[in-house]
């Protein structure tokens, strides 16, 4: 009797031991259905388990391994959005595992030249398009909240890597925003800027002149110290990015390449031409990198008003404190484009 109890309980472990291996093979082994290390699946905002089941197929060796494991964890019923990390070789049950895992983006962006061009950038790597964050950021009651306009909410955004959700709504990525905007204008800062009767915004405008002024980090402040100089006397920024920004504005096209600016074009009319206009423009001409900003805080002291691209050092400029000095240098700059042939 007991001989045949023991076979029978042989035969039954046996079976469980089978069922076991058939179970582990089937739910625990490879489901995968990619040849790179990783892909990364997302699932926009409002998705059903349906559009889940479509958006992933195309990874996945065997949907109905999937599925079954996704109703035993209830997936189903608690779909979420976001950006998901699948990685060759998962099985099943890791698979349903990793599609509840929110992976972070790290969106960057950097010289970006106006605002159209940021939101292009921002939603190449977040959820929501370029039309939503553009209406998101000119919010009327947003801008009037935080002393902004259309004009100068550019502003805000600081260049660098910032880590957020890719189903980040555009709201609480402009809040993101905004609250790093905060974090940068430390007392420090704000107390420079007063010191030279600027707003936060206004120095980062004058940085984006600048910014686009040279690449030369050397002399930034110098150039900065120049525009400061000119502000201080009430003299035109006479600042040739900003009339460059003035003709792209006009012709709806900012892909063109403009070397440089003619006579006529001094004469625009725009309120970013700091030409015909004393002061500084509405906004920022472009988005101005940390180091564009600092040196508008930290502008060297001296006396100049003028300056020019060098023809000797390429890439940096001839500094002027008088209009005949720099009338001098202007020529030979002139004289080498003409050589060269540039027109435009």
């Amino acid at each position: 009797m007991n001989t045949k109890r023991n076979t029978i309980f042989k035969v039954l472990a046996l079976a469980f031991l089978l069922i076991i291996i058939v179970v582990f093979v089937k739910f625990f082994t490879s489901n995968t259905n990619f040849d790179k290390d990783e892909v990364y699946v997302q699932v926009p905002t409002g998705s059903t388990y349906t559009d889940v089941v479509k958006i992933i197929s195309p990874y996945i060796k065997n949907m109905n391994d999937f599925e079954v494991i996704a109703k035993l964890r209830s997936y189903p019923n608690n779909v979420k959005s976001g950006r998901f990390l699948f990685k060759k070789g998962m099985s099943a049950f890791q698979l349903v595992g990793a599609i509840r895992r929110n992976i972070p983006v790290k969106l960057a962006f950097n010289n970006q030249e106006r605002l159209e061009n940021l939101c292009e950038r921002v939603s190449s790597q977040i959820e929501p398009d370029t039309t939503k964050l553009l209406a998101t950021f000119r919010d009327t009651l947003f801008l009037k909240e935080n002393d902004f306009t259309k004009d100068n909410v550019f502003a805000m955004f600081l260049p660098n890597t910032y880590e957020v959700y890719w189903n980040i709504s555009a709201e609480k990525f402009r809040d993101k925003m905004l609250g790093e905007y905060k974090r940068f204008w430390t007392e420090e800062r704000i107390a420079k800027a007063d010191a030279l009767n600027l707003t936060p915004v206004q120095v980062i405008t004058l940085a984006s002149i600048v910014h686009k002024e040279t690449v030369k980090k050397s002399e930034r402040p110098t150039v900065a110290g120049v525009y400061l100089n000119r502000l201080n006397i009430g003299m035109a920024l006479q600042a040739d990015p900003t009339v460059i920004y003035a003709l792209k504005l006009r012709d709806k096209n900012f892909d063109q390449i403009i070397k440089r600016v003619l006579y006529n074009d001094l004469f625009i009319n725009s309120p970013f031409n700091t030409y015909q206009n004393i002061g500084l423009p509405p906004g920022p001409i472009a988005m101005p990198d940390i180091d564009a900003i600092d040196a508008v805080l930290n502008p060297t002291n001296h006396d100049y008003l003028y300056f020019c691209a060098s023809v000797e050092k390429f890439g940096y400029h001839e500094f002027a404190s008088t209009i005949t000095q720099h009338n001098v240098n202007a020529k030979k700059y002139a004289d080498w484009l003409n050589a060269q042939g540039t027109k435009r």
